[in-house]
């Protein structure tokens, strides 16, 4: 990953070649229940989309189609009226808005754009990371379990009120709605070598996306 993101100009395809041939459709390929499959795909989606690298996605994974795409066929279009999978199709909506709103999550070659908060989690399976752009900061925590949770810390560089901008748990997006609704304020306890720190509500197999709403004066 950030060994080499920033040396050359990447793409994070979500490819024509990763949706035939047998390898089944990107929900195809979730495990879990019915519930857990599109959570799961959620949450790719947000780490696509708020990882360093521009972001492709073919036709029919905006719509969490569960099958293979079949040039034979048109997009399976009446899917959208099913509320799971025309979830996807808002979050996909929210995060290209979210994307296009926020030019810390454009610093694509250059390694000021990002900084790891942690990836050493390996025990609850979470990475947590920034963009960056000048005194702009995006803060992306992102939770690979079905496991909440209730107070889970990260490092923050600036202290402040922090709110949550996106969640991909959201109800919105036929999640469990499990998050920070209100503004979190940061203490001065160093985590992730980091000098403030926030506690968090995670979302089980679910993303969030912070930045600074206000600073402490």
């Amino acid at each position: 990953g950030p060994m080499y993101a920033f040396t050359e100009n990447f793409l994070l395809p979500l490819s024509h070649d990763e949706v035939v041939h047998g390898k089944r459709s990107l929900l195809g390929r979730m495990p879990g229940d019915h519930w857990q499959r599109f959570a799961n795909l959620r949450l790719l989606l947000m780490f696509q989309w708020t990882y360093p690298g521009k972001k492709l996605l073919f036709m029919g994974g905006e719509m969490a189609q569960p099958s293979e795409w079949n040039h034979h066929e048109t997009l399976p279009w009446h899917l959208l009226n099913d509320n799971y999978h025309a979830s996807i199709s808002k979050l996909v909506g929210d995060l290209n808005r979210l994307y296009r709103g926020n030019p810390a999550l454009h610093q694509d070659s250059d390694s000021d754009g990002f900084y790891w908060l942690s990836w050493e989690d390996s025990a609850n399976s979470i990475l947590s990371f920034a963009r960056r752009n000048g005194d702009e900061q995006l803060l992306v925590v992102l939770n690979f379990t079905p496991v909440p949770h209730d107070r889970y810390r990260i490092g923050v560089p600036m202290e402040g009120a922090y709110e949550e901008i996106l969640n991909s748990d959201s109800q919105h997006y036929g999640g469990s709605n499990f998050g920070n609704g209100t503004a979190i304020y940061s203490e001065s306890r160093p985590v992730m070598g980091q000098p403030h720190s926030l506690q968090l509500k995670l979302p089980p197999l679910g993303g969030i996306v912070l930045r600074v709403a206000a600073l402490t004066r």
